[in-house]
């Protein structure tokens, strides 16, 4: 599924881009341009990073 229409980044794009370090949209709007453009895309990338977490809370920094 397309997350970020703007960079035509996928939601497996933005899996890995977390999986290998980001916790911010501004992390992965730097590795892969996703949320980087409009904006409109944040709350989903933001979604993306808790649902990733969810396991970890610990991991989570804000």
């Amino acid at each position: 599924m397309f997350v970020c229409l703007c960079t035509g980044a996928t939601s497996h794009v933005v899996d890995e881009v977390v999986a290998n370090g980001a916790r911010t949209s501004r992390e992965i709007a730097e590795a892969c341009g996703a949320g980087g453009d409009c904006g409109r895309c944040r709350r989903t990338l933001r979604a993306i990073i808790e649902a990733h977490f969810a396991d970890k809370p610990e991991s989570v920094s804000r």
